[in-house]
């Protein structure tokens, strides 16, 4: 129960039971250099947000209204969008930004208590490091959401399907399991929303938000892909099996209509809400797939986050079994239709350098050293 300061807004709290083992490492030597090098790299890229970024400047409500895609669909480049009147677009993108940057903003808060979790589960004085410095990262984050969110609205509740996804990976005692649930796909999938986002956004202050923001989610996914590339092959096949399953269970809560409420049906109650009937919106996109498939390939024709980006991870990392595909399979056959495909004939993999593919379509500020963020 927490404790009310005085002059205080009111405290808000929800608890998760989490039974998790601690575990010292004697050995203070470098033992996964991957991960030494990754915690040097995160040290020099400490930011201040409150001070790097101009949180004076005025949100501009034309260039805000062609921030969003919806499931990967950049719908801001259709003929459909620009017929909609602009007080209707500026409808839809505030409801879906509140809605989205709310949720950006409650995965950040989850992200920061598992990398604290991290810290002291994991076994390795390397992924101990730089999990510390993932926590300063997630801390940040929350900081620099919380206030453009404030900006530009009011926070909004957390959405069923990520709650349930943050509470599944506290609560598990298994520390693999933690990073694959954290730093695989929570991370992946924030990593590729937060670079569509930059991408597509024509708003200043959020477009060098999400620069400085997915510089870090950058390094906290490669933190899983080095960390895992590690444990992976030294695991059982039942061990591995546990991984595989536990990644599907975390995907599945956030794509799976099946399952009750998705993000994705979250934010077309938005469009509903905004006086947008999404079926007949679907109708009308349809029809373009000429006009979407240009602009997909133009940011590199990648199919959403799960598809697009945690898949190819899982695949790289040796996590995804024919078994485990099946289900996948299955799972987009049963929401999307069955011209969806086989992830294992996708031909996207994992790009080769994450942090040069995060900066990919950025028009960016310069890369914070350590004497931009040193006292002064």
């Amino acid at each position: 129960m927490a404790t009310q300061l005085p002059d205080q807004h009111p405290v808000q709290t929800d608890a998760v039971h989490s039974a998790l083992e601690a575990v010292y490492d004697w050995n203070y030597e470098p033992e996964i250099d991957a991960l030494r090098t990754l915690y040097a790299n995160a040290l020099e890229r400490q930011w201040i947000g409150m001070k790097q970024l101009d949180w004076e400047q005025p949100l501009d409500r034309a260039a805000f209204s062609d921030t969003f895609s919806i499931g990967g669909i950049p719908i801001h480049e259709t003929e459909f969008w620009r017929k909609l009147p602009m007080e209707t677009r500026w409808k839809v993108a505030k409801g879906s930004a509140c809605f989205l940057l709310s949720n950006f903003l409650h995965g950040e808060q989850g992200a920061l208590m598992v990398a604290g979790q991290l810290v002291a589960a994991v076994p390795h004085t390397d992924g101990k490091f730089y999990a510390a410095t993932q926590t300063l990262d997630e801390a940040r984050h929350v900081e620099v959401f919380a206030a453009y969110v404030r900006k530009l609205g009011e926070v909004q509740p957390i959405a069923p399907a990520l709650k349930q996804l943050l509470d599944k990976i506290l609560a598990t005692d298994d520390w693999k399991k933690k990073t694959v649930g954290m730093q695989v796909v929570t991370e992946g999938l924030a990593l590729y929303s937060f670079r569509d986002m930059r991408n597509a956004t024509r708003e200043p202050l959020l477009k060098e938000l999400l620069t400085y923001v997915s510089r870090d989610e950058a390094r906290h996914t490669g933190y899983g892909i080095k960390y895992l590339s590690a444990i992976v092959p030294t695991l059982s096949a039942s061990e591995r099996a546990e991984l595989e399953d536990f990644a599907f269970e975390c995907a599945r809560l956030l794509v799976d209509s099946r399952g009750g409420t998705t993000m994705r049906s979250s934010v077309l109650q938005l469009w509903q809400d905004a006086g947008v009937d999404p079926g007949e919106a679907f109708q009308a996109l349809a029809k373009e797939r000429a006009t979407i498939a240009s602009a997909l390939q133009r940011s590199g024709g990648r199919r959403g986050p799960i598809r697009g980006f945690v898949i190819p991870t899982l695949k790289a990392l040796d996590l995804m079994s024919d078994r485990a595909a099946a289900r996948y399979d299955e799972m987009f056959r049963a929401n999307f239709g069955a011209d969806f495909g086989s992830v294992q004939d996708d031909q996207h993999g994992l790009p080769e350098d994450l942090e040069a593919w995060v900066e990919e379509g950025a028009s960016a500020p310069a890369t914070p050293s350590t004497a931009s963020c040193s006292p002064r």
